[in-house]
């Protein structure tokens, strides 16, 4: 296969890829962000301890984050269908990456989260903030650079995942791999493919942490921060319980 061949193939795949994990990162943020916000203000001393609520959520993430993606894939395939009317293209293939993806973003915003000066909550607290003025106004803030850090990470996953999207049809460079690289013995597109792949996650990679160095050097923040301890308001004065 010439060039004049392989470019045109490799564009739109590659814009398929672009474009399913783009809408996959975009829901996993969204998704993935309250999960592990949640999980961290529901555990054991959190704003919102609750024991029951934390146990059902962190299983929850267990299950799906335990999963190989590919049988995560087919097991979705009805689900899928309902949502999107078929099981073959991007569109179809966004759902499970999805779904995969905001379990995983969840646990690496919780440990983000967790990194948090307790002593800043604190402080807030005593001024009277409430729930969710400590996570606007210093969760959510302090722990960005982390969090810019785990949603590269999570994209990067997200790559991979749509690699092996690609064998059940959902396009993108993995999709092209299998039918060209390895069905057709194309060993020129596959290596092509392989070198777009690395550069492309290398671009991701070094934007996010550039993002997290600028973020983190402005906060001032000369090493890591203590542990979290989200501590609940302690009870006014003539207040019992």
């Amino acid at each position: 296969m010439t060039w004049s061949e392989m470019q045109p193939l490799l564009s739109q795949e590659c814009w398929n890829t672009l474009y399913m994990v783009g809408w996959s990162t975009l829901i996993a943020i969204v998704g993935g962000l309250p999960l592990g916000l949640l999980l961290v203000l529901t555990d054991r001393e959190g704003l919102l301890q609750n024991v029951v609520a934390n146990k059902v959520i962190g299983q929850v993430v267990n299950v799906v984050r335990s999963m190989p993606f590919i049988i995560l894939m087919v097991a979705l395939m009805s689900f899928t269908r309902w949502i999107t009317g078929t099981t073959l293209g991007r569109e179809a293939a966004i759902v499970p990456l999805a779904i995969g993806a905001i379990p995983f973003f969840a646990r690496l915003v919780e440990t983000a989260v967790r990194e948090v000066d307790g002593g800043l909550v604190e402080a807030v607290q005593s001024m009277g903030g409430n729930t969710w003025t400590i996570v606007r106004k210093v969760l959510v803030p302090e722990s960005l650079p982390s969090l810019i850090s785990s949603a590269t990470t999570t994209v990067v996953a997200l790559i991979g995942y749509s690699a092996m999207a690609g064998t059940v049809g959902a396009g993108g460079l993995g999709d092209l791999a299998i039918r060209y690289g390895y069905l057709r013995f194309e060993s020129e597109m596959m290596w092509i493919i392989v070198a777009i792949l690395a550069v492309v996650i290398s671009a991701i990679q070094f934007a996010g942490d550039y993002a997290a160095r600028s973020l983190h050097s402005r906060g001032g923040r000369s090493g890591p921060a203590p542990r979290l301890r989200l501590l609940k308001p302690a009870a006014a004065p003539g207040e019992t319980g």
